[in-house]
């Protein structure tokens, strides 16, 4: 049985899965608002966090994506995609997406990884919503596309974006897959820097422990 903070976990992890499960299908939220009848900005909310979902809008969402609610209640492994390589965009179909961050609200955190590919991808797919990113690649080679400029980020590389501005990721290269962390605040919060006195430069803002 699910009980009290099991709970509490399942909601907040079933934004990123209704995401990730959307972005397999290749639709956008006003696509999917026109088919279920739920406002897009309401979709949006949910995705990211700020909203918890009812009973109705998920039996809804799992009805058009035709996924099992255990899928999205994280009882259920996802199903394998279909290759797509003949997709002109390559945003991640079969990504797999790990929530790190069980609660509602402020900075969510996730890992992503993009399978290996057999061919050069097309430019991703972008997408636009609000919010604010830190994105940090852990292995590979990751394609993003931000606005009009096209970065090829590696291991070490950190950046970070008003999701307003488009963006989409592709696996850069064949040899292997990318795993990457986001941080995402859904309302524009954004991770802050904080160096201890004497370390690094030296130059930290941070307040020594009492």
């Amino acid at each position: 049985m699910v009980v009290g903070d099991d709970v509490t976990q399942m909601m907040a992890a079933m934004g990123s899965r209704l995401r990730v499960v959307r972005e397999r299908r290749g639709v956008t939220l006003a696509e999917v608002g026109r088919a279920t009848g739920i406002s897009p900005s309401t979709l949006s909310r949910i995705e990211t966090g700020r909203r918890k979902p009812t009973l109705e809008v998920v039996l809804h969402l799992s009805k058009e994506y035709a996924v099992a609610l255990d899928e999205l209640a994280g009882n259920a492994p996802a199903p394998a995609a279909e290759p797509r390589s003949t997709t002109p965009h390559g945003f991640g179909d079969d990504k797999a997406v790990l929530p790190l961050t069980p609660y509602v609200g402020g900075l969510h955190a996730h890992k992503h990884v993009l399978p290996a590919v057999a061919e050069a991808p097309g430019r991703p797919r972008q997408v636009a919503h609000e919010g604010y990113e830190w994105l940090c690649v852990l292995y590979g080679r990751l394609w993003l596309a931000l606005g009009n400029q096209d970065l090829v980020l590696t291991a070490g590389d950190i950046v970070e974006f008003d999701t307003r501005t488009p963006h989409g990721v592709a696996n850069a290269g064949s040899a292997g897959p990318v795993e990457y962390l986001i941080m995402f605040g859904p309302q524009g919060e954004r991770p802050r820097l904080r160096t201890p006195p004497g370390v690094g430069n030296g130059t930290g803002d941070g307040e020594a422990a009492k």
